[in-house]
Order: C-alpha cells, then sequence, then structure tokens
C-alpha cells in the first residue's frame, strides 16, 4: 500500500503491531538482530514482538532499542505520522502544527522532530559531489545581538551558510565561522570532487579554489545573473525555499540548531525525485542513531 497522504498513513499503520513489525522489516529486514551483540541466528520472540530475548548474549531489548524511539513513552504510530509529515511537506510543519495533528505537547512534538532531523545529520551521504557544482553562500537570522551593519556587507552577526548542489542531483549545507577563504574553500575541497566543473560567483574569497578546481567559472552578478549554463540560479532558488521555510513556518531557529533545520530541507531536496512513500521509508531507514534531550538543549549542543 503506497503511502500518499495522512488518511493513507493512518489506514495502513493502524495499531501498535503494525507498525512494530513494519519497523523490523525496515531495520532489519525482516530477520531480527540483537541491538546489543549483533547476532541474529537465534533470537525469542517474547508477546508477539513486544520484547526479544539474544540466544547468545542473553539480553533483551525493543525494536527502538538503539533508534530515534528508544526511551520514548510515544507510540510508534504517532511518531511515524510525525515522520511521514515532515518527509513529505514541502516547507516542513511547526511543532506547535505537529501538537496540535498529533495530540502531543509542543515540547513533545518539538524534540520529536529534533530527533528526526538528527537522524539526517548522522546519516549524510559521504560521497563527493561531482559534475557541475554550484556553490554559493547565504546569511540566516544572528548569531549575536549585534545589529545589521551597512559597512559590514550586511552580514555582520549573521549565521554563514554555505551550499554546493549538482547541477540536477545533491545539494550538501555546511555552516561556516565567516566568509573568508579558508573557510569557504576548506569545505569545498572537502564536499566537491577536484574533477568537477563548479560555478562561483564573483567573490573573490573563491580565487583560491583555482589550483584546486581548473575547471572553476565564475558569474559576475553585477553583469548578468546567467551566461547560458554558468550561473548559480538552481542553488539560489533552494536558497529561496529555505528561507521561506525556516522565516514562513518555524519563524526563529537558534544558531545551534540551524544546522539540523538545513539538513531537514537538504533532505527533501535530495529526495525530490522519490515519491512520498519512498521517502518515508528511506527516512525510517535511517533509524539507527538518536540524541537524548539534555544533550540537544545543552549549551554545548551545535
Amino acid at each position: 500500500m503506497e503511502l500518499t497522504n495522512l488518511l493513507s498513513v493512518a489506514e495502513k499503520f493502524s495499531d501498535e503491531k503494525v507498525c512494530r513489525d513494519y519497523l523490523i522489516q525496515a531495520r532489519w529486514n525482516g530477520k531480527v538482530k540483537c541491538a546489543h551483540c549483533g547476532y541474529d541466528e537465534k533470537i525469542y520472540w517474547i508477546n508477539e514482538g513486544k520484547l526479544f530475548k539474544c540466544a547468545k548474549c542473553k539480553k533483551q531489548f525493543t525494536v527502538k532499542l538503539g533508534t530515534m524511539f528508544e526511551d520514548s513513552a510515544i507510540p510508534l504510530r504517532k511518531w511515524f505520522f510525525a515522520i511521514f509529515i515532515l518527509s513529505s511537506h514541502k516547507k516542513g510543519i511547526s511543532s506547535l502544527q505537529l501538537s496540535r495533528d498529533i495530540k502531543v505537547t509542543q515540547k513533545t512534538a518539538w524534540f520529536m522532530l529534533q530527533r528526526i532531523r538528527y537522524v539526517l545529520e548522522t546519516k549524510t551521504e559521504n560521497n563527493k559531489l561531482k559534475g557541475f557544482v554550484e556553490v554559493d553562500e547565504a546569511f540566516f537570522g544572528w548569531k549575536s545581538k549585534e545589529h545589521y551593519l551597512r559597512n559590514s556587507g550586511g552580514f555582520k552577526g549573521k549565521n554563514v551558510l554555505l551550499g554546493m548542489m549538482e547541477r540536477g542531483g545533491r545539494i550538501k549545507t555546511v555552516m561556516v565561522e565567516d566568509i573568508k577563504s579558508q573557510s569557504l574553500c576548506e569545505q569545498v575541497r572537502k564536499h566537491v570532487d577536484n574533477d568537477s566543473m563548479i560555478v562561483t560567483d564573483a567573490n573573490h574569497a573563491y580565487k583560491d579554489l583555482d589550483k584546486d578546481y581548473p575547471l572553476r567559472f565564475v558569474i559576475n552578478h553585477q553583469e548578468a545573473h546567467a551566461k547560458g549554463e554558468i550561473h548559480i540560479q538552481t542553488l539560489e532558488s533552494f536558497w529561496g525555499m529555505l528561507k521561506r521555510g525556516i522565516y514562513g513556518i518555524y519563524h526563529s531557529v537558534s544558531t545551534k540548531h540551524l544546522d539540523k533545520y538545513c539538513n531537514e530541507f537538504s533532505f527533501r531536496y535530495n529526495t525530490r525525485k522519490r515519491n512520498d512513500s519512498d521517502r518515508f521509508l528511506g527516512l525510517l531507514n535511517r533509524c539507527n542513531s538518536k540524541i537524548q534531550y539534555k544533550t540537544l538543549i545543552g549549551e554545548n549542543a551545535k
């Protein structure tokens, strides 16, 4: 059964047993593996899969152990609703709206969404971008109480994001300290293959890339926004969508959580050619990581 809307999600995941069975299939391909030692030859099922026991290490575990659902009293059915909504809504969903939709507190809804975003952060693909790659930076919010300073170029005190996008492929976004050459070029070298053709704007900070990327093209926006294939408009359209989502749906995002929201939008963009059902299953397949609430809100949290 394809998951095309919330009604289909409600019909497919009618109770907790159905959700557990689905998670067992998604996590272990139907063959239960011990969450403690990884043994899968002989696992005892207790109470129709509510609990398992490993024949090797003798420890008990549930299908939630080691996943974003661990230590959560929220039913899997509500978790699945949250995952489907986050993965299918183009601009995301606020914790206030989700709390009303699945009948949990706003604090709980926020933590659920952050756990899902954390999974996207820890499961990001490490393969370098290749082909025709657009590179550009964007500025979001305020990372301090400093005011807008016209003589600083309009970015003093703002959070800086660097975006790298394969033309017709994937995108990667990273937070950087500033727009100096070292900060920007270091990330480009880390995430973009040296044989790629890259396009940047006329920012002089990218000039250091010429020795590593001989196929670098520059578009000067004071002269034109595009010259044939030489443009960064695809990446700029992503920045526009990200800003509309953050300012229109979330309204305000703190510096230490901004990267998680970027991962959310990047995930939806990178899976744009998939249908909602495949995107939901793909996100569920990444569920083997978690973050504690105290870690999430800690002063040292990103």
